[in-house]
């Protein structure tokens, strides 16, 4: 049997060539993310996949205003492929559907944006690595019905997070004051 590699998780398309000036490791970055994303929901990373643009602000500002009535640049937005939720606050969302045999079941489309991601990460004293590794954990968890609106679902997303990227060695990302952190979309 292969071993799957995170990279085989994620469709990377790549808009700003920025990205690879400044993260040349982002193929493998992503396929983590995904792969924390997977696990904290329960799932077989390698059963599933995820698209991601890796593009400008301009490009995000567009998508946010076309898909989500937003102005301006945000720093991660997902569009998942299921209508996953909890069936109540702060509860977990079911699994997506099984894929067919052999293939991978597609979770959506994640698009994060460079110099959003860089502004946040410098405002809050991070390494613009450790920043994106969590806004592509975001939006993965978007995919997985994962959300944010109110107290209770914002204290599971948040804590999945928490634990997937202290799994790595990255800090609680929410202990800096949280408000450059992944929320906006």
């Amino acid at each position: 049997m292969t071993p799957v590699l995170d990279e085989d998780l994620v469709d990377l398309a790549v808009e700003e060539p920025a990205w690879l000036a400044e993260l040349p490791g982002l193929a493998r970055l992503a396929g983590t993310a995904a792969r924390l994303a997977c696990e904290a929901a329960g799932l077989d990373p390698a059963q599933v996949s995820v698209s991601l643009l890796a593009c400008d602000d301009a490009r995000i500002a567009r998508l946010n205003r076309a898909h989500r009535g937003g102005a301006g640049p945000t720093n991660v937005l997902s569009w998942p492929a299921f209508a996953l939720a909890p069936v109540r606050p702060g509860g977990l969302p079911p699994a997506p559907p099984a894929p067919l045999p052999g293939a991978r079941q597609p979770l959506g489309d994640v698009a994060i944006a460079l110099q959003t991601a860089r502004r946040e990460a410098a405002a809050l004293r991070i390494p613009l690595k450790d920043h994106v590794l969590h806004l592509i954990l975001h939006g993965c968890l978007h995919l997985l019905g994962f959300d944010h609106a109110d107290e209770e679902d914002a204290e599971t997303m948040e804590g999945l997070e928490t634990r997937a990227l202290q799994r790595i060695g990255v800090p609680d990302p929410y202990s800096r004051g949280g408000a450059a952190g992944p929320h906006p979309d």
